[in-house]
């Protein structure tokens, strides 16, 4: 059976990771973010992960090859023998054409990229509406409110908001990702790879709709 590859976009607060790993689930693929693939590298101090960290101690960006290899590393394991979900790479049309030489030299490709669409201020009321206990709860202005308002409701503590979830800094953030990532949209839509998927639906029906894209490829 050729191996399957797909690549999930969508910016922060679209539902993005939730997806790769309830689609790499039904498919039995595995799910590759590599949020998870840098704390793991870091973690066990490999060779990788030392030469990451030395960029990152510098305040500098990790270049693409040291990530492009820890992808690579990823996708020799056996549980990838079916295929891969990746969930956070590529991130720029570099790293997208290093993952087509990557993948070329393995006899396969990308098979499709599902883009999750969320309109801005959607995403802005999705995430600076989070609130978190001392104790580590979340609650949802909108969607998981506590009993009283801004009190937990289990210790009564006074509920506050992270930094990067307040509204000024959630639109930045979101600024910052339509930038980086619309000429890697474009790249996979010239390759007639892309499919654009309504992540204002509900999670159960974003998911059909991926999986009903898959099932035309």
């Amino acid at each position: 059976m050729a191996k399957m590859y797909l690549v999930m976009l969508g910016p922060p607060g679209a539902g993005k990771g939730t997806q790769a790993k309830e689609i790499a689930r039904q498919l039995k693929l595995a799910h590759i973010s590599t949020g998870d693939l840098f704390r793991e590298n870091l973690k066990n101090e490999t060779e990788l992960g030392k030469l990451a960290q030395s960029y990152m101690n510098a305040g500098e960006l990790v270049p693409d090859d040291v990530t492009v290899r820890m992808v690579e590393d990823r996708i020799s394991r056996p549980d990838c023998e079916r295929g891969a979900v990746l969930d956070g790479f590529p991130r720029t049309p570099n790293q997208a054409k290093a993952l087509d030489d990557l993948l070329g030299k393995l006899g396969s490709s990308v098979k499709l990229v599902p883009y999750i669409k969320v309109p801005d201020e959607v995403l802005v009321e999705r995430l600076s509406g989070r609130w978190m206990s001392p104790s580590g709860r979340v609650y949802h202005a909108k969607y998981n409110p506590p009993k009283v308002k801004w009190i937990d409701d289990l210790d009564g503590s006074q509920l506050y908001q992270r930094e990067d979830d307040k509204p000024e800094t959630v639109r930045h953030r979101i600024e910052v990702y339509n930038e980086q990532t619309s000429p890697l949209i474009a790249y996979y839509q010239e390759k007639n790879l892309l499919v654009e998927i309504d992540g204002t639906q509900g999670i159960e029906k974003v998911t059909d709709a991926i999986m009903k894209a898959v099932g035309e490829v």
